[in-house]
């Protein structure tokens, strides 16, 4: 079916969204769609919008500009953005545990119309979801974040095209009870001064400020600390992971390349995980290696959370979101109201009108 220009709005709460986005800005404009960007709260750097990127500033311009779809990284979206809801994940099932005790990657809080997952292994348990709540629909697509990492980029700024040392990609997240990042400091630090390997460290952007300023303080000829709103290049540059439970390093093995985690709580056998800092350096030895049984298990791995190489996924959940836009929501349940949490986003966004 031919559509008149659709009109999509990309409504972020973070940096990392704009990387997780672009690619599907990019397919909306092949198509002849237009795209503006909302943001919630002071979580987002307003710098990072590129000049060609339109920025609704409030509410109220989102409401005028009406928006027949809307596009959301994060967990939740109020009722009063028009349009409707399309949930697209800010990353991988890591089986982290919210506060409730439950998997927060399958934690559903009544906002969205549409699920775009990600692969088989949350497709299986999200149309389960759908069927049980029956105000939602789901569909396959594959993550648009990832279109990128499947081409090539025309220069990588993290490339050291003159150092034949392997690359090591330190990641973590900032939870307290996961992050790798203070226990590993002082293995990292004589890792470091060995100058064997070249060292990348990125960390999530919620990272505790002392700990980013210790690293930080370890940069020169064999380490540079990385703080960017696309990871994939940096993800592209490295040869072998080290981190811990961060969902971002599923996003590396897609790329077919080895992870070393440190106390993951789901230690499998696509991972090299390890329990104690003596450990790190061997296991990054060994991971360097390729070894076969660890590649074939990361190869079946990668199948079951998200099958698709062709740099295609965006188009994907375009059509899934126009399909649903010509359907319409007619055979769905009403979303819940969530009262309470629509007065908590409304007071977020200084919004209080219909």
């Amino acid at each position: 079916m031919t559509h008149s220009p659709q009109r999509y709005l990309m409504y972020i709460a973070q940096n990392y969204s704009f990387a997780i986005l672009r690619p599907l800005q990019q397919a909306i404009l092949k198509q002849g769609g237009q795209v503006c960007w909302f943001f919630e709260g002071d979580g987002v750097d307003g710098r990072f919008l590129h000049e060609n990127e339109q920025l609704l500033a409030s509410v109220a311009d989102v409401k005028a500009w009406q928006p027949d779809a809307v596009f959301v990284p994060g967990n939740v979206v109020p009722r009063c953005i028009p349009g409707i809801k399309v949930g697209v994940f800010h990353g991988f099932n890591a089986g982290k545990l919210n506060r409730r005790g439950r998997e927060d990657h399958f934690e559903i809080r009544g906002c969205f119309d549409l699920y775009c997952t990600q692969g088989p292994d949350t497709t299986a348990r999200f149309t389960q979801l759908a069927q049980q709540y029956g105000f939602f629909k789901v569909k396959q697509t594959g993550w648009p974040m990832l279109d990128p990492l499947f081409t090539e980029p025309e220069s990588n700024p993290y490339c050291a095209v003159d150092d034949p040392r392997p690359t090591i990609l330190m990641c973590s997240t900032f939870s307290r009870n996961l992050t790798c990042a203070p226990h590993l400091y002082e293995t990292v630090k004589a890792l470091v001064a060995t100058g064997k390997w070249r060292w990348l460290v990125q960390f999530h952007p919620k990272m505790a400020a002392e700990t980013v300023a210790q690293y930080k303080a370890l940069q020169g000829p064999n380490l540079t600390f990385v703080e960017t709103d696309n990871v994939i290049p940096v993800l592209q540059a490295a040869d072998v992971m080290l981190c811990d439970t961060s969902s971002i390093l599923l996003m590396f093995l897609l790329q077919g390349k080895p992870v070393v985690t440190f106390n993951n709580q789901h230690p499998l056998p696509h991972l090299l995980n390890v329990t104690t800092t003596n450990e790190v350096e061997p296991a990054l030895s060994e991971a360097l290696t390729y070894p076969a049984d660890l590649m074939a298990n990361i190869q079946h791995y990668c199948q079951q959370i998200h099958p698709y190489q062709d740099g295609c996924s965006s188009e994907r959940v375009l059509a899934a979101t126009n399909a649903l836009l010509d359907n319409g929501l007619l055979e769905l349940k009403s979303k819940p109201l969530n009262i309470v949490r629509e007065f908590k986003m409304r007071k977020k966004l200084g919004y209080w009108g219909l």
